[in-house]
């Protein structure tokens, strides 16, 4: 994790991830065109405004005759028709870019997702989950905030600033000149200004990401949280992470808003000398009061944008850093792809060699040494040995969450790495110590991995599983609805709910990791019972700590440090007396 936040706090390339967001746009280019002239016709009939009120002015003017009071008022007129179809194409406008940014966040967090399930495990054993779904939620939706509103800011200051001071040049080249020096010294100040403020709100969204994950981890572990009473522990350890939130938070904005201001007295500046210059020309009858008035409102529209751009830049700042962090996340390595000879396992027997496999999660620390494993099909393997030894490794090698360092495992007598990724799992059906239920029927729970499983299969897992008098007692049956990670019913029947979903597989090989620890010993025995008569010719690896659960395995390895010690039956290896018979009797003292 360490290593990831350095990333973070590294420069960005702030115009890749302009271009980026600019690809994901120009996929509705119909409406992003439409988009653009909406703004041009919008602002251009804004644009009018200033003239028309100049010419106003000047018609009420004393002269030789009397004041045109018909002349004001259809000048008036026309300023008020011009105002109200330019509010409309904007308020039309707005709209149009809501559904822009829309269909842009929806494909944006559909890339997430969809690149999400195609990373490899390792990725989410080094990533905070809160983290993870802090970037799907709040970061895109930062994105999708700045998309519908910024944007339009922006295009409606490029067209608007362009507009008025052709304007301006047209009423007075003359007073022109003032921004030449008002001008640059606010693109200097805001340029200095969100340079070092960009890293800044780089921070907060990292801090943010951050906070969610301790959230996410302290919710999940509630029960163990209070069982220990940690609670002010936790408090305190929150409070610390909510302060450098909070913190972080505090200084991107602190320094995000200080732009505003700044420009806005620049501008008022220009406005002053305007005001001074415009007074010295009017009395040398080069400038007309209406000429004046005009010049001094198409100053405020041609400064005015340019102080809104200058506040939104700290949203701006906020969305990009929003944004590098996902698409840092969708540019994180896939799952790599099977090779282009890779063929699918068909018709498996489950004859699963591993030959001399050297594995560790870093290049310093092997867990796995030159292991050896032959697992004849139709047999009971058993995996035991004492914590950190290699269990799950070795079934994360199996089923080829990690690939080997080096060695090689076959199926069948073919090289896994040869086989395509998709068969190999379909070729086993696994069950892990924790547990996952989604959401959903007790129905839809177990028949999740079988696609047109039927009623009947599914009871029949569910019999096999020692379950089914159980779900027949639920209020609705296989209708009832488990809520998220099934917390309406004990740890013990939700293992056995994904222990039935396993045996409705039918697959040939059969993983269970620490499958049976929150049931009960008699329940165990009953469930092995039953599994051996739905594993007849197929191929178990079970890993047990209980070791009186495996005594009728066909073969029990034992593992110790990556490596299997001792293998054979419960009698053989009892009689040894060598680190098995050492485990076994550590159970009972």
């Amino acid at each position: 994790m360490a290593e990831d936040q350095k990333k973070y706090e590294k420069p960005k390339n702030r115009k890749g991830v302009i271009l980026r967001l600019g690809r994901y746009m120009m996929q509705y280019k119909f409406f992003l065109l439409s988009a653009l002239i909406l703004t041009i016709g919008s602002n251009l009939l804004a644009l009018m405004g200033p003239m028309l009120s100049g010419y106003a002015i000047d018609a009420i003017e004393p002269g030789p005759g009397k004041v045109v009071f018909s002349r004001v008022f259809y000048y008036a007129g026309l300023m008020v028709l011009f105002y109200l179809f330019s509010s409309i194409l904007s308020y039309i406008l707005s709209i149009l870019m809501i559904h822009i940014s829309r269909k842009v966040v929806y494909q944006m967090r559909n890339d997430v997702f969809v690149h999400l399930m195609e990373l490899p495990v390792g990725y989410f054993d080094t990533h905070q989950t809160g983290d993870i779904i802090s970037r799907i939620s709040y970061d895109i939706d930062t994105v999708n905030t700045s998309l519908a509103n910024d944007l339009v800011q922006i295009l409606t200051t490029f067209i608007t600033v362009i507009g008025a001071f052709a304007m301006m040049i047209a009423i007075s080249p003359k007073l022109v000149l003032i921004f030449a020096f008002t001008v640059p010294l606010s693109i200097l100040l805001t340029k200095l200004i969100t340079g070092k403020t960009r890293p800044l709100f780089r921070l907060r969204s990292r801090k943010l990401g951050e906070l969610n994950g301790f959230v996410e981890e302290m919710i999940t572990g509630q029960k163990t949280l209070k069982a220990y009473h940690q609670e002010e522990n936790t408090i305190q350890k929150f409070d610390e992470r909510n302060a450098e939130a909070v913190e972080a938070y505090y200084r991107a904005e602190y320094y995000g808003s200080v732009v505003g201001p700044a420009v806005n007295f620049i501008n008022n500046l220009s406005l002053a000398l305007i005001s001074i210059f415009g007074a010295l020309l009017f009395l040398a009858g080069q400038m007309s009061i209406g000429s004046i008035s005009s010049f001094i409102l198409y100053s405020r529209k041609f400064s005015g944008p340019i102080n809104e751009a200058a506040n939104i830049m700290s949203e701006l700042q906020s969305a990009l850093a929003a944004a590098e962090r996902v698409f840092y996340m969708i540019d994180e390595p896939a799952e790599v792809s099977d090779r282009k000879e890779a063929v699918a396992l068909s018709d498996v027997k489950g004859d699963v060699l591993l030959e001399n496999v050297n594995f560790g999660y870093t290049k310093e620390q092997m867990i796995i040494k030159g292991l050896n494993l032959h697992a004849v099909p139709g047999k009971l393997v058993a995996i035991v040995g004492p914590t950190g030894a290699g269990k799950t490794t070795l079934i994360n090698l199996l089923m080829r969450f990690y690939d080997v360092q080096s060695g090689h495992i076959e199926v069948d007598n073919q090289e896994i790495c040869h086989v395509t990724r998709s068969s190999l799992r379909k070729a086993y059906a696994m069950v892990l110590q924790d547990t996952w239920l989604f959401q959903g029927t007790v129905f839809e729970n177990i028949a999740y991995g079988k696609q047109g499983a039927t009623l009947e299969e599914v009871t029949n897992a569910a019999k096999a599983a020692k379950i089914h008098s159980y779900i027949k007692r639920l209020p609705q049956g296989y209708g009832t609805i488990l809520t998220d990670e099934g917390t309406n019913i004990s740890k013990g029947q939700k293992q056995l709910l994904t222990i039935a979903r396993a045996m409705l597989l039918n697959a040939p090989m059969l993983i269970l990791d620490e499958a049976t620890s929150n049931v009960d010993t008699r329940t165990e025995q009953q469930i092995q019972q039953a599994m051996r008569k739905l594993m007849e010719n197929k191929t178990c690896f079970v890993i047990a700590h209980r070791l009186s659960t495996i005594q009728n395995a066909d073969v029990i390895l034992v593992v110790n440090h990556g490596e299997i010690v001792e293998q054979g039956t419960h009698k053989e290896l009892m009689d040894q007396k060598g680190f098995y018979y050492q485990l076994y009797r550590a159970q009972f003292e």
